[in-house]
């Protein structure tokens, strides 16, 4: 018999407070070799302590949720785990939703009807690096994004990054994963991440989503 060596599968936390959209979403996880749904919630408060005591390497989070809402369970799970991925899946098409959410610190944006379709894939970006924002919504989101900034940008200083470090957030931005851009920078994913990691230090933030809206901010970066 040929011996296989398969990864374990990465860990999920459900966070939903319809309690048959929960059952829906975990038996789709549930369907997925590479994942393990290991447990949910259908408050924020409920959702804090849950992450708290299983570390997840994601969290599939609704926004609308009874006590803490969804902008600040993610918050605070990207304050206390800067490992725990948070991919947002809402009913709100909503482009201001998606800037809090990012702002946050989550490292994805679906909403809901698309999960059958776009779900599987946009775990597997988020996981890998990178920024996932539900396609009809992206273009309104940046829109929105470079509308609130105005002017603001022009004042910033190039210098806070080195070009290497702005090559990537760049790559970031436009949704490329750390694989990805790493290919296209002839640099290995670690690698990448470390240059991540020297980014978040510099901009002061914790996440891929969090150093793209700061460098958009400080014109660091373009779109």
């Amino acid at each position: 018999m040929r011996e296989t060596h398969l990864e374990e599968p990465v860990e999920v936390v459900v966070v939903e407070d319809d309690g048959r959209t929960l059952k829906t979403l975990v038996r789709l996880l549930s369907s997925f070799s590479e994942l393990r749904v290991v447990g949910s919630a259908v408050t924020g408060e409920a959702a804090l302590q849950i992450v708290e005591a299983l570390t997840p390497r994601l969290v599939l989070l609704d926004l609308e949720l009874p006590g803490i809402d969804g902008i600040e369970v993610t918050r605070r799970i990207r304050a206390a785990h800067a490992d725990v991925e948070v991919l947002i899946l809402t009913s709100f098409d909503d482009e201001t939703k998606v800037y809090q959410a990012i702002q946050a610190g989550a490292g994805g944006y679906l909403v809901k009807r698309e999960a059958p379709r776009l779900l599987r894939q946009a775990i597997q970006d988020v996981l890998d690096g990178g920024t996932v924002i539900e396609p009809r919504l992206a273009r309104r989101f940046w829109n929105f994004f470079q509308s609130a900034q105005g002017g603001a940008a022009e004042d910033a200083t190039r210098s806070l990054l080195s070009e290497v470090e702005r090559d990537i957030l760049q790559m970031v931005a436009r949704g490329l994963t750390n694989q990805e851009a790493g290919r296209v920078l002839k640099l290995d994913r670690r690698t990448v991440r470390t240059h991540l990691s020297h980014i978040y230090r510099k901009l002061g933030t914790s996440s891929r989503s969090e150093a793209v809206v700061r460098a958009l901010q400080k014109g660091l970066i373009h779109l």
